[in-house]
């Protein structure tokens, strides 16, 4: 899968632990920035992560922010983006099967790399079952 990655200063260590998961497990990434732990503006990021996801380029988003709060407001922002900044593994595959989400959004001060980890794979594994009453939903917010 082709996935679009980014993050803040607070979560580039964060973004370099998933980034180089990923390509371990044999994804391709496209790193959005920033590069440093240099003080920055997430939207400047997130945005262009989000919009490659809108268009098609990648497949899937994961973006990072200190919260994960100001990443996801920016992501949905983004026409045909479903952003959903997820704690738990019960989150993730909630809003993959529910939602059907096409970018994660994680708070690198409020989750560990571990579980970081564990959500991002499980984001990628977890397909949406298209069942009618969730894809009705998923339609409705698209109209928005």
């Amino acid at each position: 899968m082709k996935i679009a990655v980014s993050s803040d200063h607070a979560s580039f260590e964060l973004k370099e632990k998933v980034k180089k998961h990923l390509e371990s497990t044999g994804h391709e990434v496209t790193d959005f920035g920033c590069n440093s732990e240099e003080s920055c503006d997430y939207p400047d990021y997130a945005a262009p992560a989000a919009r490659a996801v809108a268009a098609g380029d990648v497949d899937y988003g994961v973006i990072m922010c200190g919260s994960g709060q100001g990443a996801t407001m920016v992501a949905n922002k983004i026409k045909g983006i479903r952003a959903a900044l997820c704690r738990t593994i019960d989150d993730v595959i909630g809003t993959r099967e529910h939602n059907n989400a096409n970018v994660l959004t994680l708070g690198a001060r409020i989750t560990d790399h571990t579980t970081a980890l564990a959500l991002v794979d499980t984001f990628l594994k977890t397909p949406f079952p298209g069942d009618e009453r969730h894809q009705r939903r998923i339609d409705k917010v698209n109209r928005l």
